[in-house]
């Protein structure tokens, strides 16, 4: 008998960008997930990820993916870590990117190496929220991070560079992807297990579409714009 596996992005799909869960939504996901088969996977760390969904939700999880399936845990243990890391050649070229940018605000943390990944903004990870809206807000409208990812893997073609959250991209090897989670799935529940996934950036480019693309019938996705969006679905679940 086939098994149902709930497999959630965190960011805009289970909490707003960069924020905690909302405090009626966790409630309610923390009680839905009971008999379930739960699987989050995220471009975050650990800390970050605990951070926004809480210790329970978190600890709950069959597997948390972090860093895009690079650092995973099972029931809260990890289980496997992917060692690589930016060389001086990449971080010279983001550097390069940083400062051609016609955006004219600058805060910290503008490369931050994750387990499996490199993730790169031109605002910085140490942005404001209201500072974090307006870019993203602006890239919607000018593409920069689009532009950014395609031109990282013209000059690199061993690496992978997708758009996440609202003001950040995700660079990794090839395949180091979402899309390792469909295999780490049907490998740890059973090949005949159906997967089904919800992620707000399914679209080419986006950090949800290596897995999603994956996922054909019987597997189902559920592309969200918000965790409102993912609520609703699980009410009816």
């Amino acid at each position: 008998m086939s098994k149902d596996i709930y497999v959630f992005d965190v960011d805009g799909t289970l909490t707003p960008s960069r924020k905690k869960m909302d405090k009626q939504f966790a409630d309610f996901f923390y009680k839905w997930m009971v008999g379930k088969n739960v699987v989050l996977v995220t471009g975050s760390d650990k800390d970050k990820t605990v951070e926004q969904v809480g210790d329970e939700i978190w600890g709950s999880a069959d597997f948390c993916l972090q860093s895009a399936g690079n650092h995973i845990f099972k029931n809260g243990e990890e289980v496997f870590k992917n060692e690589w890391v930016a060389n001086e050649e990449l971080i010279s070229f983001l550097d390069e990117l940083l400062e051609s940018s016609p955006y004219p605000i600058r805060t910290s943390n503008f490369k931050e190496q994750r387990v499996g990944l490199l993730n790169f903004s031109v605002i910085g990870r140490g942005c404001l929220q209201q500072q974090r809206d307006a870019y993203g807000k602006w890239d919607d409208v000018n593409k920069e991070r689009e532009n950014y990812a395609k031109q990282i893997m013209d000059r690199f073609p061993e690496l992978e560079a997708c758009v996440g959250g609202q003001i950040s991209i995700d660079i990794h090897p090839n395949g180091a992807n979402k899309g390792q989670t469909k295999k780490w799935v049907l490998d740890n529940y059973g090949k005949d297990s159906i997967i089904h996934f919800f992620g707000d950036r399914m679209e080419e480019g986006g950090n949800d579409h290596d897995l999603a693309v994956l996922l054909n019938e019987p597997h189902k996705k559920y592309m969200v714009e918000n965790y409102h969006d993912t609520f609703d679905f699980l009410k009816n679940i």
